[in-house]
């Protein structure tokens, strides 16, 4: 760690952070073939979410330039529209589009977060050098390479995420989507070594938003695009850096000024293990239901007992909801709920729609669902717990479990079965049960969006990982677009 009089105006040499991050994306590393087919699954996912998203007006209303008119001929394109857009405002809208349902990929650890909101600006950055390079000549990439920085991209967002937890100081998590994606995509634009350290410190320069929209009583739908704000400006972090703009070296460490002493408490941010492909290998996918994660198992759960107690809802005395640390700081939540936001932050919701409906899906949070009565009359008689031995699974690195428990007592006395379940369909323990999941969700959210020789097209590369790691991605991303 970098120690200095604070009256000297001497510069320093780079933060360990920086380096540590700036050697990883200028690394040669031969990443596994796990990570690669996990990330190819998690491009498949992540492109299911993004277009499920194109059904809520709250989202599309969203997209397009910022300014209305200031599209760009030969510019990044956005699956399932017709926008081109110049790439940072093409990285909001994809990233936007991702994040918007809840229900792309997952990663918990001390911080938790969504390492595909990076591929918000992954994908605009190369399509929009796709695209330039069919008229200049220049490199065009190809599937492989956004493969590639999608798992650099997943590891330094979850490997700094495993030590170092933000909320915990009031920061939002999507800090780190802005990290990793200034890192990757200066990275991209072919930036050495002191550019990615450059634009990385101003990442971290740039502080972090407040969680301020994901809790009572300020939920609401900034938590749906503030990924796609935060891959959007590390996409304006990335071509400044590339300008030779200066960066700044202690910008963690400084006293009194950096990030430690200004947003962490005066704590050093800790990164305990080598970068790799750990993080894609492992990551969660949120496959079945689009819930908080923490309440993935909950659902599940739900949904198991729901033929017990569809028919005596009226006589249900208490809930019992047993679930982690997390889960119970987080989205334990009582009174009113004002909007989708609110709702699929809120375990007591997301129990209550599967035991009344069998079922949970994005329309569920809606206001035409939420007015049934029977919600908030359900939601009185939870109680939410947590249980240790959930906490302490959900902390271990050899296990990651996501474990929620749920049993219902009746106005007689009887009670239903406990309920465990200790971690999801998404999760590398139960990956092999989830990705003909993962890929039915991939065709139901596609397919009828497209005209049917381009889903034809992107159907049959994905069951070709030779030819999809060839495809140039503007060739790609020409399916994806109406």
């Amino acid at each position: 760690m970098t120690k200095y009089d604070i009256r000297s105006a001497e510069r320093k040499l780079p933060d360990d952070v920086l380096v540590k991050i700036a050697d990883f994306i200028c690394s040669e590393m031969q990443h596994t073939e796990l990570a690669y087919e996990t990330a190819k699954y998690c491009l498949m996912d992540t492109l299911a979410c993004g277009f499920q998203a194109l059904d809520y007006p709250a989202c599309t209303k969203l997209l397009g330039p910022i300014v209305p008119g200031a599209t760009l001929r030969g510019g990044a394109r956005v699956p399932g529209t017709s926008y081109e857009l110049e790439p940072v405002m093409a990285a909001f809208n994809i990233g936007a589009m991702i994040r918007w349902l809840d229900f792309n990929d997952t990663w918990l650890a001390a911080e938790w977060g969504h390492p595909s909101d990076n591929l918000g600006g992954i994908l605009a950055l190369a399509d929009y050098q796709g695209r330039q390079g069919r008229m200049n000549g220049s490199p065009i990439p190809k599937i492989k390479d956004v493969l590639t920085a999608m798992i650099k991209a997943h590891e330094i967002q979850g490997v700094l995420a495993l030590e170092n937890s933000f909320n915990r100081v009031g920061l939002d998590h999507v800090l780190l989507v802005r990290i990793a994606s200034t890192a990757v995509l200066t990275g991209m634009m072919g930036g050495d070594r002191e550019k990615i350290i450059n634009a990385i410190s101003n990442a971290f320069v740039d502080g972090g938003a407040l969680r301020t929209y994901r809790h009572a009583p300020n939920t609401g739908s900034r938590k749906s695009w503030a990924a796609g704000d935060a891959t959007s400006r590390a996409m304006r972090l990335a071509y400044i850096a590339m300008t030779n703009e200066m960066g700044y070296p202690t910008a963690l460490t400084a006293k009194t000024w950096g990030f430690h002493d200004v947003l962490f408490n005066g704590n050093p941010i800790k990164i305990d293990q080598e970068f790799g492909s750990y993080v894609m290998e492992n990551v969660l996918f949120k496959i079945s239901y689009p819930a908080e994660f923490h309440a993935q198992t909950a659902v599940e759960a739900a949904m198991t007992l729901h033929d017990v107690v569809k028919n005596k809802l009226d006589f249900i005395k208490a809930i019992k909801i047993e679930t982690q640390e997390a889960g119970s700081r987080i989205i334990d939540k009582t009174g009113p709920l004002d909007n989708p936001a609110d709702r699929d932050h809120c375990i007591q919701y997301m129990v209550a729609i599967p035991l009344i409906f069998g079922r949970l899906s994005a329309a569920d949070y809606e206001d035409n669902v939420a007015m049934d009565p029977r919600i908030d009359a359900l939601r009185k008689k939870m109680c939410v717990e947590e249980n240790e031995k959930f906490t302490r699974d959900y902390f271990d690195s050899t296990k990651r479990y996501i474990g929620n428990a749920l049993q219902i007592e009746f106005e007689d006395g009887s009670k239903t079965e406990r309920i465990e379940v200790a971690y999801p369909v998404g999760h590398r323990e139960r990956r092999k049960e989830g990705i003909p999941i993962l890929k039915e969700k991939f065709k139901n959210s596609i397919k009828h969006k497209l005209k049917s020789d381009q889903w034809s097209k992107l159907n049959d590369l994905f069951q070709d990982d030779k030819k999809l790691n060839n495809t140039y991605i503007d060739e790609f991303m020409s399916l994806l677009v109406s």
